[in-house]
């Protein structure tokens, strides 16, 4: 998993990991990946990485359960404004069923920034169910799942619209005898030739060379009823329809949420959901930057230095902060462990409300950005560890996420985000309205500790298998980010952050990322109709840098805008 290191006072400190949208099983305190066997539905593949980070989800029998949001609650989230209602439907069985679910929050998240969604199996739909909703949304992760002869039909003659991915499409011609005069194409067989993009809108969008599963191909395609929408590009040139829409009717040949990363073509189907839920929505590009790892050991001049270069740009910005700094361990200080708040350092608090009187906008990381004194997953110091979720380093220098932390729960959580509210409110300091987790991990019961303390987050997140079905396993889960808002399955508004920061090193198997690299992930976004360019910055590392950032994605179209306005 990439984490961002620094060194400070000779110390190593490490700032928030920014998780990709990932999904998969694993073993835990095993870093080897599972792999799919090798049957018709290796199309599924089960340890997915991306390219800005390493997410290996873990399964064992030492999960903590706790009662999740019911449907109800999670299909309740709106945006405001929006008045779309989504069908989610997925999956269930076979040996990989549980990818049905995971699969399903995500695209209910997306589906959370257009207005309300209801998810549920696949096997309790109903006959006319869809005509209650604004577009039905079927996720076939499971090779020959039977579908409902009742939900065949009414794909077949609704006209609301319906989004179809990946498997089970052949039930479907199966049972609509006149399919491909009806639609004008015809899937045939998932084709396993490598593809490292898949074209759209005249942008190419990456698809990670990890992923060996195959995407569905044609022995039809009437142009003249058909639509290609995008297309698959191969490492020969050649190219196959990726997602084809006809009538009311959408097929995208694959899922596209294994193995992704900033740039990756997960942003089409992001953008394809305006078509079914949002067609007049107008095309606008918006940015967001967020400073990092602020805390009452920060350096009070590089934070007025970020204020002023960034209030010189008109750019609105945020800012990240945990108010109590410790370092059990005395790292770096001889030994002696050492404590102290934001209202022991009176000059960082100064620079916080400079900050703010120059458009910034401050947001709650957490309390002390680390847990106890044991490595969590380093040296328990502030801004390098984890706080609301337990990680180790494995033997081949990768980030693994474990589970909840010793204690866990939603009390446990409330005490934490309390005590970091009184420590704001000693240094007489506001007390900020949106929380952002330290290293965007947090256990179901952390998320929902926020939620009843907080409207908005601005983060990736975390999201557990059962937070639909209703009984949680907090270690089966799926990380996931957004090109824009989205109100999501925790009932939290939560504000994007899809970029990534500049990390001008390499380091845990992860290349360096230049600023070009974020102008470049900030470009392929402006795919996304309605979307944001939002990264974050630490303040350690000067102006030069975050002024090439700002400046390319303005050239590329975008208007910063403060994360209080939305």
């Amino acid at each position: 998993m990439k984490v961002n290191i620094k060194v400070k006072n000779g110390a190593k400190a490490v700032a928030c990991v920014a998780i990709a949208c990932t999904v998969g099983f694993g073993l835990v305190g095993n870093a080897n990946a599972a792999t799919a066997p090798a049957t018709k539905a290796d199309s599924e593949q089960l340890i997915l990485g991306s390219g800005s980070t390493e997410l290996r989800v873990t399964k064992g029998t030492a999960s903590k359960t706790v009662t999740a949001q019911s449907s109800q609650l999670a299909a309740a989230a709106t945006t405001p404004s929006a008045t779309a209602n989504t069908l989610v439907l997925y999956d269930t069985g076979g040996q990989w069923g549980k990818l049905g679910e995971l699969y399903a929050m995500n695209v209910a998240n997306l589906t959370g920034h257009f207005g309300a969604f209801t998810a549920r199996p696949v096997s309790t739909y109903t006959a006319g169910q869809m005509n209650n909703f604004t577009a039905t949304i079927y996720i076939g992760s499971t090779y020959d799942e039977a579908l409902p002869g009742v939900f065949l039909t009414d794909v077949a003659t609704s006209t609301k619209p319906v989004i179809w991915m990946n498997h089970n499409i052949w039930q479907l011609t199966a049972n609509t005898p006149d399919f491909q005069s009806k639609y004008g194409f015809m899937p045939w067989f998932y084709d396993n030739v490598a593809v490292s993009k898949v074209s759209y809108k005249g942008r190419d969008l990456t698809r990670s060379s990890d992923n060996a599963a195959g995407i569905m191909s044609y022995s039809a395609m009437d142009a003249s009823k058909a639509t290609v929408l995008a297309s698959a590009v191969r490492s020969d040139g050649t190219s196959s329809p990726w997602a084809v829409r006809s009538g009311n009717l959408t097929y995208i040949g694959e899922i596209p949420f294994a193995y992704v990363n900033e740039t990756d073509r997960q942003l089409i189907f992001a953008d394809l959901l305006f078509d079914a839920l949002a067609p007049a929505t107008p095309e606008r590009h918006r940015a967001l930057v967020r400073i990092e790892d602020v805390g009452p050991d920060s350096d009070p001049a590089e934070l007025r230095a970020i204020a002023d270069y960034l209030s010189s740009q008109n750019v609105p910005f945020s800012f990240g902060v945990f108010p109590r700094f410790r370092n059990p361990n005395g790292i770096e200080n001889n030994g002696v462990a050492e404590e102290y708040t934001l209202k022991q350092r009176p000059e960082v608090v100064a620079a916080l409300r400079y900050m703010t009187s120059k458009g910034g906008t401050m947001l709650m990381h957490g309390w002390t950005h680390q847990l106890t004194g044991a490595a969590n997953p380093y040296d328990g110091l502030s801004g390098n560890d984890f706080e609301f979720f337990a990680a180790h380093v494995d033997a081949n220098d990768r980030v693994i996420l474990d589970g909840p932390v010793p204690g866990d729960s939603v009390a446990w959580a409330t005490g934490r985000i309390n005590s970091s509210k009184r420590d704001f409110q000693r240094a007489k300091l506001p007390v900020p309205t949106i929380f952002e987790f330290p290293h965007y991990a947090g256990s179901a019961a952390d998320y929902k500790a926020v939620r009843s303390m907080f409207t908005t987050r601005y983060e990736r997140s975390l999201y557990f298998y059962g937070g639909l079905s209703g009984t949680i396993d907090n270690r089966t889960f799926v990380g996931q980010l957004f090109p824009y808002t989205v109100n999501d399955i925790y009932g939290s508004k939560v504000l994007p952050e899809n970029l990534g920061n500049y990390e001008p090193e390499a380091y845990n198997h992860h290349p360096a990322r230049h600023p070009a690299d974020l102008v470049a992930s900030a470009q392929a976004n402006l795919i996304v109709r309605d979307g944001f360019a939002s990264f974050f910055y630490h303040p350690f590392l000067g102006t030069e840098a975050l002024a090439e950032i700002v400046t390319g994605i303005k050239a590329a179209g975008y208007t910063f805008v403060s994360p209080a306005s939305l």
